[in-house]
């Protein structure tokens, strides 16, 4: 009788303590504003799949998916509402909500350096603030934006061009004299094809995953500013994690964020299959490739410094390169 009851208790207590574990698990919505499995979703989709491995039991992620789900241009609203509560986006597709994730684009410096040197935390208040939502990591870094055409161009002049644009580079272009069409990823396609635009920006890397190499024919070289992507946590979603369950969140968020160096690695990787793929470089030298740097940083900050006078200059600060 003593050995059944005690069975029994066994039981009991192994029974509660599966529903207490199960009770536990939170499982988070999850989206990516680029399509999925390609170069700048293929960092969070790592980070799912390490969340919901390190967190069984304890916190999942439902992967949503991107742009089929909810357009790029409306995830950062709805991270800030809390439709979502986790979400891969670069602050070009929120700077309606939080300009100053402009400045992302005109970082010199390394994360780690920004983190240390107070530019991380300066920024993370913004975040709250403006968009009720905490950085957990970038993972895209040292990623050069360039110019992709279709038709020649000799000097950095840009005049009766007409170039898909993002939020990030509206400025600069401009500033070169081009017609600027904002789309989103999935529109640059059909608009290439049918002569809507003769060319666009973008960085280095991912034009393969989405077919643009089909119509691109140059590259002008130097590169420009640096691509951000970074995964961001609806704030309120975060506060009511247990511990467990933010420590899974916050040590894959480092282990990613440790592999933005690799970044450099897919970049030649992409620079060599483009040239195996036909696509002509464009090369300003000298003085004509130090005008062209020297316009993109100056209209870049310009218009971070237009569009919040209150914190351009501090995230300058922390950003730019030390003189």
């Amino acid at each position: 009788m003593h050995i059944r009851l005690s069975t029994i208790t066994a039981v009991m207590v192994l029974s509660v303590s599966a529903s207490v574990a199960s009770a536990q698990e939170i499982t988070l919505k999850g989206i990516t504003s680029f399509a999925e499995k390609t170069f700048y979703s293929r960092g969070f989709e790592r980070f799912i799949e390490k969340v919901n491995a390190d967190g069984k039991g304890v916190i999942q992620i439902n992967y949503i998916g991107g742009p089929k789900a909810m357009p790029p241009f409306e995830v950062g609203n709805a991270l800030k509402s809390g439709v979502v509560d986790i979400a891969n986006v670069t602050g070009a597709f929120y700077t309606n909500l939080m300009p100053e994730a402009d400045a992302w684009k005109l970082t010199e410096r390394p994360m780690s350096e920004i983190r240390k040197n107070g530019g991380y935390d300066y920024m993370a208040k913004i975040y709250e603030q403006k968009l009720n939502a905490i950085l957990l990591a970038r993972h895209i870094d040292n990623n050069p934006f360039h110019i992709y055409l279709n038709k020649p161009i000799t000097t950095i002049d840009l005049t009766g061009l007409k170039l898909r644009i993002t939020p990030v580079y509206r400025d600069f272009f401009q500033s070169l004299g081009a017609t600027v069409v904002q789309t989103a990823p999935g529109e640059v396609y059909t608009a290439l094809e049918r002569g809507v635009v003769d060319g666009y920006g973008w960085p280095i890397t991912g034009i393969f995953d989405l077919g643009w190499n089909e119509k691109t024919k140059y590259r002008v070289d130097p590169g420009f500013y640096s691509a951000e992507v970074s995964i961001l946590i609806n704030k309120a979603t975060l506060d009511k994690l247990n511990p467990a369950q933010k420590k899974v969140i916050a040590d894959a968020s480092a282990w990613l964020e440790a592999q933005a160096s690799q970044t450099v690695k897919e970049n030649e990787a992409d620079i060599a299959r483009q040239k195996a793929a036909g696509i002509q470089v464009i090369e300003f030298k000298g003085v004509d490739a130090i005008a062209f740097h020297n316009k993109a940083y100056e209209t870049g900050w310009a218009g971070v410094l237009k569009q919040s006078p209150e914190h351009g200059a501090k995230l300058r600060e922390f950003f730019a390169k030390s003189k």
